[in-house]
């Protein structure tokens, strides 16, 4: 074979990275099969380049389960497939900005009795809650074990329950866990809640908001890279 290409050193110098980090992406199957050199080496071509490009791209924006189960499925020819997941995750992140920009307004109305339309009973399951704050409710349990906020137990069953003021928190949380990063900066934020320090609060929504922005941002540019690969075609 005439060698024409990349090397793997050349190639990892390109993309900043380094030559074992190729391999991985080659043994996971995120790129196309690669050829080799008459003396067995590794040589990419453009495609692979490009492919290498959108995963690193792709990474700015998604999570890794999320890029590595696209690019799995490009390699497999389901292009359609892969960007519906990447479609996926953008809806899961509009949900997110909603509901972010309603617990800000909530927050300059200091009205805290109705969100997603639902009036806000006093004493929630944490299912009924966690389906409000669009989490998990082992993520709920998990911050009540750090101490961020206390639920009561229903006396028949010694199930959780939740008032308005635990909903709150779990919103608020939920909402601000990926731009505040320390628990003890969340324990402050719901104490400044709690005593009507609205001013800090919304502070950390705009920069929530802000996050999501740039989020979107990163993501539709690993799109662009994701599209530019796909129409390369195969090598």
């Amino acid at each position: 074979m005439q060698e024409t290409g990349f090397t793997p050193k050349r190639l990892a110098e390109q993309l900043g990275v380094s030559t074992t980090t190729l391999r991985r992406y080659e043994e996971l199957g995120l790129i196309p099969d690669v050829p080799r050199t008459d003396s067995r080496r590794r040589l990419y071509t453009g495609p692979h380049f490009l492919a290498f490009t959108a995963i690193r791209k792709l990474l700015k924006g998604y999570g890794v389960p999320v890029v590595y189960e696209a690019m799995q499925l490009q390699k497999a020819g389901r292009t359609v497939e892969a960007l519906w997941l990447f479609n996926r995750e953008q809806f899961n992140m509009q949900e997110e900005k909603r509901r972010v920009e309603e617990m800000l307004m909530m927050i300059r109305k200091s009205d805290f009795s109705l969100f997603g339309n639902v009036t806000i009973k006093d004493s929630m399951t944490i299912g009924e809650v966690a389906e409000l704050a669009g989490v998990n409710p082992s993520a709920i349990r998990f911050w009540e074990q750090e101490g961020l906020f206390q639920s009561k137990r229903n006396e028949d069953n010694g199930y959780r329950l939740y008032t308005q003021a635990e909903l709150r928190s779990i919103i608020v949380i939920s909402s601000l866990r990926k731009t505040v990063y320390f628990i003890d900066h969340m324990k402050q934020l719901l104490h400044d809640l709690d005593n009507r320090s609205f001013a800090k609060v919304e502070r950390s929504f705009r920069l929530a908001l802000q996050k999501l922005d740039e989020q979107l941002m990163l993501q539709c540019q690993g799109i662009a890279a994701f599209m530019a690969y796909t129409a390369a075609g195969e090598p």
